[in-house]
């Protein structure tokens, strides 16, 4: 394990490097992809300063919602790019993925090692912007416990995300058809869970309730960090089943990816 992780460590020393290498390209990259979230939330903020509220949902709330999506978010897209299943499912098809299995190298290692996108802290930074003003402008009751369980809520978002990036990265062995199904789960989720789950239809509501559990991950906690009451009668340990969900989706994709690799043919299979 601990050679696995310095072999990690070092793959990610030179993404660092070699990205940092032009630093005006990677500036302005950083730049856009903040610019992109500040003009996404800049919207809906224009709207809710017209009608007030969303469903009951103030500003600040929706802030507390968006803010915390787009820090983890960014984070799983920065630590995951190496299984984004776009750009995994290239590696597959050009055959770069087969000479990674000939290192005598942990793969996962490698696939996580191989791009780290640092212009995603552009979009990380605005998110932690974002979610810091919310809390100051939520009149929330902190507790330890609640202080205790943020960075929970956050590896869980982080760790869920992370774990549809394998899969879909995983699917790519036999398929790259399924790539842009991956992206609605993936980009389309993370835009979904960042308001509130009140305001969708009911179909879509039980989608990421029962199939795809994600409300969980942020609607739930938002309730309990903001004080809400449950406006759909969940169990009382709902708002705590974050962990759950998102350590065990990341769990069930790396064993799904550790089955995909023992039944991979190689290129052109």
């Amino acid at each position: 394990m601990r050679h696995t992780l310095d072999i990690y460590r070092r793959l990610l020393s030179v993404q660092i490097r070699s990205q940092m290498q032009y630093r005006a390209s990677f500036f302005f990259d950083a730049l856009a992809s903040s610019l992109i979230v500040l003009t996404e939330f800049g919207s809906v903020a224009l709207v809710l300063q017209r009608f007030e509220n969303i469903q009951g949902w103030t500003l600040p709330e929706v802030a507390f919602l968006y803010g915390l999506v787009e820090l983890s978010f960014g984070l799983m897209d920065m630590l995951f790019s190496g299984f984004d299943p776009p750009h995994f499912a290239q590696k597959v098809r050009q055959g770069s993925f087969d000479q990674l299995l000939l290192r005598p190298i942990n793969i996962t290692a490698q696939v996580l090692g191989s791009d780290l996108q640092l212009r995603r802290l552009g979009r990380i930074t605005f998110g932690i912007g974002i979610f810091v003003l919310a809390m100051a402008l939520n009149d929330i009751a902190w507790t330890l416990a609640k202080i205790a369980y943020l960075p929970v809520v956050i590896a869980s978002l982080v760790a869920f995300f992370g774990g549809l990036f394998v899969i879909g990265g995983t699917i790519s062995f036999w398929t790259v058809e399924s790539v842009e199904v991956m992206n609605m789960l993936t980009y389309g989720g993370s835009f979904t869970i960042s308001y509130p789950m009140t305001i969708y239809p009911n179909w879509l509501r039980r989608f990421f309730t029962y199939i795809v559990p994600a409300i969980f991950l942020n609607f739930y906690p938002a309730l309990y960090f903001l004080g809400r009451p449950d406006p759909f009668n969940f169990p009382a340990f709902a708002p705590f089943a974050a962990p759950l969900v998102g350590f065990g989706t990341l769990w069930l994709a790396l064993r799904f990816w550790h089955f995909g690799i023992r039944h991979y043919q190689s290129t052109g299979n």
